[in-house]
């Protein structure tokens, strides 16, 4: 595909795991689940709602890099380890996207990559 960008971030695990943090093909942009993990440990510690925030800056950050932004997303999912504290994330995600109104789903996992993660979103944007 002639049209394929792969962008990619400092993230230890898109080498070894073989993803980029998003790609974009055509008018579409697609944005892996991202976390507020950095090499010095995770930015919000255990606040929830922190570490969405993080998160929800750093796919602003990818997707601009994409030649998107965010009134561009359609859809998100967002994987919490721990759905009780949905409202914490919801309030977050609504700060954002609010506004937008992309489509989006919200899940309880078992555990992400790692145990100090709490929350995981994934994006999708349609570029016009």
């Amino acid at each position: 595909m002639d049209d394929r960008i792969q962008l990619y971030t400092d993230s230890k695990w898109e080498p070894v795991v073989g993803y980029c943090r998003a790609l974009r093909v055509g008018n579409r942009v697609l944005v892996s689940g991202t976390t507020a993990s950095t090499p010095s440990g995770v930015i919000g510690g255990d606040d929830i709602g922190a570490q969405t925030t993080e998160i929800l800056r750093r796919i602003d950050e990818v997707l601009q890099r994409a030649g998107a932004h965010l009134e561009h997303v359609i859809s998100t999912r967002i994987y919490v380890t721990d759905i009780s504290r949905w409202e914490e994330v919801g309030r977050a995600h609504g700060d954002v996207f609010g506004h937008i109104r992309p489509t989006t789903t919200m899940v309880e996992v078992s555990g992400l990559v790692d145990p100090a993660l709490l929350v995981e979103i994934e994006a999708e944007a349609l570029v016009p």
